[in-house]
């Protein structure tokens, strides 16, 4: 990996350091030249070979970026900077006078940015001045984060260093580690051969753990030097005057505190620290020149407190200065609920007369201080300078009150130190802190008992205080500026307890984990969320406002205050002047015009002005003049207020850490969904992964994507599972209430009717004391308002989770946007999908299915549903509707699973009309549906209720134009392969059928010529197969039309004007067009386009179209001869109740009819002329029966008669003129009368 991060992690601390050393010795006049100066530079001499050496792989040179005064190599994300030397070696390039720079929005910036000052030009000191807070925070943090890659790489067997792992050098690293830091290479070629043979690997894959290594030792020398400077100059520390030198001294402090305990758990820091030293004394000759002392710091830092402890004895004036300003600081925020409660915290309508008064404190950056760094401070500073703590009782107190606070400490990320147990380890050693170790028991037993109860209930007043704030802010956000200070302190208090609880959680004593275990943390974060969200919708108010504060206020208070000094050199009288100036020019009409303000440099200038005013023998002594740093550190705030709202955010309420705590934070998801109440605050837990990245930084880009990829990743897990907690509630809704729709279908009403019949003729219908039966509604009719049914439950429960997805429109994590309401979407179209499908209740196995009816009654209940979910959340739900229904009027949807289409389109055609074909089923034409016929093996459903009209309409409903377009050509194909079957027939009887139709006018030779056919049953069989088929599609064409006439009646009426209006002299192409959107619209048509398209796919390459019209007319002729064969057939009698024969011959008249003017268009033969052909043949051929003696082949000869008429009847191409030339009229009456006298007799 590219070149060693190396000065960076120092940048704060020697910043500081050089800062308090040039400040001080010059007052001291101490010249900087020393005996460390010729080591240094020579340690600079070695980092320059060493980064030239690592970085050998770089393409760019380095830069220098001027505006910063600091390096940066362009090596990507292994980039380091580091304090530019002047040309004696100092840590900082003189500079001149003080130069003021001012900024657009009036600020005036002493210096560059790393300002410097000529104090003593006799000496040439120089005093470098070191950034705020705001700038230095990350700097200090970044020895954490890479030290904290490596402990972690250790720890995780998969990310180890292979070489800690190999077999091969297992015996070699357990010798380096036993005689770790001593470099023993001779008599041990043995253990050490596999070691000279892999050395350039483990150089160079080790390289990056090493000099981490010696990066913290660099570190730690800085920290000590610098420490020990502090102490010569009598810095002033009081965290409540100069805010920024305290804290970045405790921050610093802490930092190379919990380093050291860092570095000390990393168990194989020996053996990567060895294995290196080894290799690079095989391939070099020599050890590293920086291992013996890296190797000793190891070996003194096994236990990291106790040497810092001895370490610390010449600090601890500094340090416990520091500590005791915490004195009322952190007991004022370590308060329990109960005296927050009766204090009012953070209540903006408790004194509704100082509503509008802006909060005001002595102390404004202490009010939001982490409590979490403040205990850490306490805690450790005071191991560290323990000596006080027998001197000095309120040091005592404030550490026995951290004790007692927490049980665990946060060291990186999700590592913790355990306190109580390492600090009486520590002091259990030392003579007469006998006292101390039962202080510490106490404080333990005290923390166990009460500290995880007390946190508890300061959760739970933080949420009824943030939900108070919260709903008055919204109401009224002009009160985010003179009550921001209340929103900063709700957010960092909040945070507080919410990091308290997440660290515990997972480190927490068995007897009480109740404490730790807070289903209502949700609506906490909720509410933290809520506040953050008025901050930045509502930032120009609050500019606005501190704009005319710091101009109309501030800098009046500050000008006095400066006025009034009795002492004020002239360099810090222009840093103050440039204060006062900066804030005067301020004006409303910077906020108005969108001008973007930058007070860094003002920040800047207070910090440099905190350490010149610090240090002792100082001419403006900041201790002396307290009321100007407390109103410096008020003005600060208020300047943040108008430059850094989001930074503020940040430091006040960023919750990160959650990345590290995933399956606690994932626990605490399933809580909150778990508990209805809490349902509504689930929203939280997305938005916080939008922190996450705030926890990387700029020098450790190999974990961006990590964590970038662990937010995008938890945030898509919670909203997938909050959508699909709503889309279950909504489901079971659905479920509920097809439930209530279904006891409104009409066969629900027969026991209604029946009993309603009964009670009328006073007839006894039952047991006595029967209860009677429920109606429909009964369950809306409420006699108590306190009694809840499940579906009150359900509708609370989806109110409260669509409130939660409703919440923000979307969501930005990682420059990826989340939307809330889509992932809804998205799990509703699939849910209603498989619902639809569902509800078919279709067993393949039983050939089972849910009638259309029922079907549409559900369908509808669910929409119903649906569409009052856009009461909830604000989604197209109609958008839902298109996506879904759409896709079941096709075959597929577009998941490949089988619709409600296919389902439908398979049963009707697989069971219904097979077996019609079977005989079990008849058409009737009266009743307009198929009916069951009485056989020895009755079918498993009633064939009338699922093809009668009104379930052909609820069908057409559900399936629409393109449903019943795949039902109808799904139809056709089942056609076409019977007629390809007929045209088969007619090839094998082709010359006899050409005779036939020649000689229709001989009837001897007819007669001879019948019965050399072949195949006449088959033939007379398909057809009717043929026309069952044809009157199934007219009854769903009908329906079809009838729903389409209901829904969009203009359009069909307009489409039936076209298809009424076609002159006869129009192409067939033109005319097949109309024919089509008339036949899509379900209106009947002379010629049928689906079995015209269906029909024309068999045309054979192998048989001219000669050929094809000949089988075509021979097919008509085939049929019409064939008709006398049904009058022996005891099933065709014809029957005037239904409307036509048992045997469903009665649909010949469709089928004759539909084929002829399919197969005519397509061979372009006269439709009319064949038809005419056609009846020739057919009434010749039934006359002949008339002539008949036999009475078996006679037997239903009227019946057949009647078959003529029907086929005139449903021919738009015949007439009855036409008919009577054929065929007498007088033998269709007399048939007429004869069925219907012999239907009266059978039903008598």
């Amino acid at each position: 990996m590219a070149g060693r991060i190396k000065t960076i992690w120092l940048s704060s601390a020697l910043e500081f350091y050089t800062l308090v050393n040039c400040q001080g010795l010059d007052a001291l006049g101490v010249d900087l030249e020393g005996p460390h100066e010729e080591t240094r530079r020579e340690q600079d001499a070695l980092d320059a070979e060493r980064s030239e050496g690592v970085r050998k792989n770089s393409s760019k040179p380095c830069t220098w970026d001027q505006s910063e005064n600091a390096i940066f190599t362009s090596s990507g994300s292994k980039s380091t900077r580091e304090i530019p030397r002047d040309e004696s070696g100092r840590g900082a390039p003189p500079l001149g006078k003080p130069e003021r720079r001012g900024s657009e929005g009036g600020t005036a910036v002493l210096g560059s940015t790393w300002g410097c000052e000529s104090l003593n030009r006799n000496n040439h000191l120089v005093a470098l001045c070191s950034p705020s807070s705001e700038f230095s925070q990350p700097s200090i943090q970044t020895p954490f984060l890479k030290q904290g890659q490596v402990w972690k790489a250790c720890g995780d067997p998969k990310a180890k260093p292979s070489y800690l792992i190999d077999k091969n050098l297992e015996s070699a690293v357990k010798f380096i580690v036993r005689k770790f830091p001593a470099v023993e290479t001779r008599n041990n070629n043995q253990q050490l051969a596999q070691l000279q043979k892999e050395k350039s690997e483990i150089l160079k894959n080790l390289a990056l753990y090493y000099f981490t290594f010696v990066d913290v030792m660099e570190f730690k020398d800085h920290v000590c030097e610098l420490l020990n400077t502090i102490d010569v100059c009598q810095v002033f520390f009081d965290i409540t005057v100069n805010f920024d030198l305290t804290k970045n001294y405790l921050d610093l402090i802490i930092t190379y505190t919990t380093l050291m305990i860092l570095l000390s758990r990393i168990e194989e820091r020996k053996a990567i620290i060895g294995l290196y030293n080894y290799a690079h004394e095989m391939t070099h000759g020599a050890s590293d020149r920086e291992y013996p002392r890296l190797g000793q710091m190891i070996v003194d830092y096994e236990n990291p407190l106790k040497k810092m402890m001895e370490e610390f004895v010449p600090h601890s004036k500094s340090l416990s200065d520091a500590l005791i300003s915490l004195q009322m600081v952190y007991p004022r925020r370590n308060l329990s609920a109960d005296q927050w409660r009766n204090a009012q915290l953070l209540s903006l309508i408790s004194a509704p007369s100082t509503m509008l008064n802006p909060a005001q404190s002595d102390t404004m950056p202490c009010e939001y201080l982490s409590l979490d760094a403040m205990e850490k401070w306490i805690i450790f500073g005071f191991i560290l300078c323990h000596g006080i703590l027998n001197t000095d009782a309120t040091a005592l107190n404030l550490w026995k009150l951290a004790l007692q606070s927490s049980s665990c400490l946060s060291l990186f990320r999700d590592e913790v130190f355990h306190i109580h147990k390492a600090a009486e380890d520590l002091f259990v050693n030392i003579r007469g802190y006998n006292k101390r170790i039962n202080d510490i028991r106490e404080c333990k037993e005290a923390a166990v008992s009460h500290a995880g109860s007390m946190h508890r209930e300061r959760r739970k007043f933080l949420r009824s205080a943030l939900k108070e704030l919260a709903t008055v802010l919204s109401d009224q956000p002009g009160l985010l500026g003179p009550k921001a200070l209340f929103v900063f302190m709700a957010l960092s208090f909040a945070r507080d307890e919410i990091i308290w609880l997440l660290r515990h959680a997972d480190n927490m004593p068995k007897k009480s984990a109740d404490d730790f275990i807070d289903k209502h943390i949700a609506e906490l974060i909720f509410y933290m969320e809520e506040l953050r969200a008025h901050v930045r919708k509502y930032g120009p108010v609050m500019q606005r406002y501190y704009v005319q504060y710091l101009s109309g206020f501030d800098a009046v208070v500050l000008n006095e205050l400066v006025q009034n000094l009795s002492v004020c050199p002239e360099d810090e009288s222009i840093i103050m002047s440039s204060f006062v100036n900066t804030m005067t020019s301020l004006s409303v009409k910077q906020v108005e015009d969108g001008e973007v303000f930058d007070f860094r440099g003002m920040r800047l200038d207070w910090f440099r002005l905190q350490a010149y005013t610090s240090v002792s023998k100082a001419s403006l002594s900041l201790a002396d003049h307290r009321e100007l740093g407390k109103m410096m550190n008020t003005i600060i705030f208020h300047t943040k207020m108008v430059d850094s709202l989001v930074e503020m955010l940040v430091e006040t309420s960023d919750l990160s850490i959650f990345c590290f705590y995933s399956r606690a934070f994932e626990k605490m998801f399933q809580q909150c969904l778990e508990l209805p109440s809490q349902s509504r605050y689930s929203i939280a837990f997305p938005l916080l992964c939008t922190h996450f990245m705030s926890c990387t930084h700029e020098l450790c880009p190999e974990e961006r994507h990590h964590i970038g990829d662990r937010s995008l990743s938890l945030c898509n897990m919670f909203l997938d599972e909050m959508a699909k907690q709503a889309r279950n509630l909504i489901t079971d809704i659905c479920t509920e209430q097809c439930t209530l729709s279904d006891q409104l279908l009409p066969k629900h009403c027969a026991k209604t009717i029946s009993q309603a019949v009964n009670k009328k003729s006073k007839k006894q219908t039952g047991k006595k004391g029967e209860p009677e039966r429920e109606k429909p509604g009964v369950e809306s009719m409420r006699k108590n308002r306190l009694v809840v049914t499940n579906l009150d439950k359900l509708h609370t429960a989806l109110s409260e989770l669509c409130f939660s997805i409703n919440y923000v429109p979307n969501m930005v994590v990682w420059e990826h946007t989340f939307t809330p309401r889509e992932y809804l979407t998205s799990h509703l179209e699939i849910r209603f999908t498989k619902s639809i499908v569902g509800m078919t209740m279709y067993n393949q196995a039983t050939q089972e299915i849910a009638k259309p009816s029922e079907l549409l009654t559900s369908v509808r209940a669910y929409m119903t549903v649906l569409q009052s979910i856009e009461n909830y959340v604000q989604i197209d739900i109609t958008r839902v509707f298109n996506n879904v229904l759409l896709q079941q009027t096709q075959h597929l949807d577009s998941h490949g699973e089988p619709t409600i289409t296919s389902l439908y389109t398979n049963w009707y055609l697989e069971t219904l009309l097979r077996q019609v074909s079977n005989g079990h089923i008849a058409y009737f034409p009266a009743m307009k549906a198929f009916v069951n016929l009485p056989t020895e093996n009755e079918l498993t459903f009633n064939a009338e209720e699922y093809s009668d009209i009104s379930e052909m309409r609820s069908l057409s409903e559900l399936l629409g134009p393109y449903g019943m377009k795949f039902l109808s050509e799904s139809l056709m194909w089942h056609i076409s392969s019977q007629v390809a079957e007929l045209k088969k027939l007619v090839v094998e009887n082709v010359d006899v059928l050409t005779q036939m139709r020649t000689s229709f006018d001989k009837p001897d030779q007819m007669a001879a010529l019948f019965k050399r056919l072949s195949s006449v049953d088959s033939v007379l069989k398909r057809m009717t197969i043929i026309g069952v088929i044809l009157s199934f599609r007219s009854l769903a064409q009908e329906a079809l039309r009838d729903v389409l006439s209901y829904h969009i009646p203009f359009l069909v009426s307009s489409i039936e004007d076209f298809k009424d209006h076609i002159p006869r002299e129009t192409d067939m192409k033109v005319a097949m067009n109309v024919y089509e959107l008339s036949s899509a619209a379900g209106l009947p048509c002379e010629i049928d386009p689906a079995l015209v398209v269906a029909l024309s796919s068999q045309k054979s390459e192998n048989i001219s179209p000669e050929e094809e019209y000949k089988i075509a007319c021979l097919l008509m002729v085939f049929v019409a001869v064939s008709l006398p064969t049904l009058a022996s057939n005891v099933m065709s009698q014809y029957s005037p109740a239904i409307e036509g024969h048992c045997n469903n011959i009665h649909c010949l008249a469709k089928a004759i009819n539909q084929i002829a003017a399919a197969l005519f268009t397509i061979h372009k033969g006269s439709i009319e002329d064949r038809l005419k052909e056609f009846l020739a043949l057919a009434s010749s051929s039934l006359l002949k029966i008339g002539q008949e003696t036999d009475k078996t082949t006679t037997r239903n000869r009227e019946s057949v008669y009647l078959l003529l008429d029907m086929i005139v009847q449903e021919s738009p191409f015949l007439t009855m003129d036409l008919l009577e030339s054929c065929f007498p009229y007088v033998l269709l009456r007399n048939a007429y009368h004869a069925v219907y006298k012999q239907s009266v007799t059978s039903s008598a």
